[in-house]
């Protein structure tokens, strides 16, 4: 038997037809639904007269235009496309007898967070949503990646998903992390290495010493940000970290099941001599704290740099970074550190876990917000919101001046009542800092979550090591 890859591995044991021309048909394990995407798919079924294959493998919660504020349980207090999405949604789920976690529940949040943290994401599943940050759930050794509402509407129809098999990439993180290096950290120098296309045509599996050391939680930054390198995944092969944080979850394997799982998932790992199409090794300990300056995730640097100009570019990102500075209003030489902030946010599938609000109490206890900037919080699920409250995270954060909302995707897109206005600048935990990512004309720069509770205590981005340095 010839060595396989992790991602070879997944791919064969779903693989249910290929043709000639590499065309194939993969079976779905999970399948993760939002109100934003599905409303078509669920209305082609009925159409159709087709009903849901699986649904007991398919799990609905709405978060992306949910607002985070108390009373949203109240459809006269939600936004009119907001309350009509998640009416279809309610609608959708209980005629067609899906998993359904409604806005009045406490387990509802970011359906990237409900999924791992009910236990409906375990290793070596094939997992898709209609939403791009699907790769989250890669870091259980899952592959996982978004799909197109047409795609939804067939899965949910047949519980499988036409495809073509991605080549195979590695990228090795050698050695151990510096003080103040987190994984969103890791994952914008690899971005800024690769550039948000160096990982089309791949899955992408992480790997190395850095890797290993991580949480889950840093695990699923990290794969949550395959896809803005270009990848169609992003997977990192489970091992004991990953079966501690599954075991005893809601709808993980119990009991012999456990045990047969388990001996399974101890298989899912690349062969030590594994092809790989392309590698990139980085490592650890030359890792800064990290921070975007321009309008695209590949637009990374240390904290410790500055603006760059764009005739240090080549091609077409000479006027590229010219575009990205005219329009988050940068000047080329000017120190990272000087960039003023007027707004801080904290939260979404990429950095809305209790880990990451545990590092952003840490960094704010006792102190304030700077005086006139709006920063808020926004736990990624109930569940995260009632951990942080019962650990007392909540009321750090509220002694400091932060909001304290609701779970939701909220400010991560401008599709909710959390919004930047036209010029606003924030710091960021979230994925994307596209032009109008966040609100019409709004500038986002993304930090680690560390990063972003530095700011709001500044005003300006800041060197978070700068501050643990104070506070030793």
């Amino acid at each position: 038997m010839s060595p396989k890859t992790l991602y070879d591995k997944i791919w064969d044991a779903h693989l249910v037809h290929e043709d000639a021309d590499g065309t194939s048909l993969i079976y779905i394990d999970r399948h993760l639904v939002h109100e934003v995407t599905s409303p078509q798919a669920f209305e082609g079924l009925r159409m159709a007269g087709r009903t849901v294959r699986a649904p007991d493998k398919t799990i609905a919660v709405p978060d992306h235009n949910v607002p985070t504020t108390e009373g949203r349980d109240n459809p006269d207090q939600m936004p009119e496309d907001s309350r009509i999405q998640v009416a279809a949604l309610d609608t959708n789920a209980k005629e067609f007898g899906i998993h359904y976690y409604p806005v009045s529940d406490i387990r509802q949040g970011i359906v990237h967070i409900v999924g791992p943290e009910q236990g409906w994401t375990l290793p070596g599943m094939t997992v898709v949503c209609g939403d791009s940050h699907t790769a989250t759930h890669g870091a259980f050794g899952a592959l996982a990646h978004g799909i197109g509402t047409s795609e939804v509407e067939h899965v949910l129809a047949t519980q499988t998903l036409i495809q073509s098999k991605s080549k195979n990439m590695k990228v090795e993180i050698t050695g151990k992390l510096a003080p103040g290096v987190t994984a969103k950290d890791i994952v914008l120098r690899i971005i800024a290495e690769t550039g948000t296309a160096g990982g089309t045509g791949y899955v992408i599996e992480y790997c190395g010493e850095a890797i290993r050391n991580l949480s889950m939680e840093g695990r699923m930054t990290i794969c949550n940000m395959a896809i803005e390198g270009g990848a169609r995944a992003g997977l990192i092969a489970p091992d004991e970290t990953t079966f501690a944080y599954v075991k005893g979850r809601p709808h993980a394997p119990k009991g012999a099941q456990w045990e047969a799982a388990l001996n399974w998932w101890k298989t899912l790992y690349s062969d030590d001599d594994a092809h790989w199409d392309k590698v990139l090794t980085i490592p650890g300990e030359s890792i800064e704290p990290t921070v975007t300056w321009g309008t695209s995730p590949e637009d990374a640097l240390p904290i410790s740099a500055v603006v760059p100009a764009p005739d240090s570019f080549k091609g077409g990102k000479v006027a590229a970074a010219q575009r990205s500075l005219d329009y988050m209003g940068l000047q080329p030489g000017t120190p990272l550190t000087d960039i003023q902030i007027d707004t801080v946010f904290i939260g979404s599938c990429t950095n809305g876990r209790i880990e990451d609000l545990r590092a952003v109490a840490e960094v704010v206890k006792g102190k304030k917000v700077k005086d006139g900037m709006r920063a808020m919080i926004v736990p990624g699920s109930g569940l995260v919101r009632a951990q942080a409250e019962e650990e007392g995270l909540a009321d750090i954060f509220k002694e400091a001046g932060f909001e304290w909302r609701l779970a939701g995707c909220s400010m991560c897109l401008a599709m909710n009542p959390d919004q930047l206005s036209e010029g606003e600048r924030c710091a960021s935990t979230s994925n994307r800092n596209f032009e109008g990512r966040q609100g019409y004309k709004g500038r986002t720069h993304l930090v680690s979550p560390a990063m972003a509770a530095a700011a709001a205590l500044t005003g300006h981005l800041t060197d978070v090591r700068a501050l643990m340095t104070e506070n030793a």
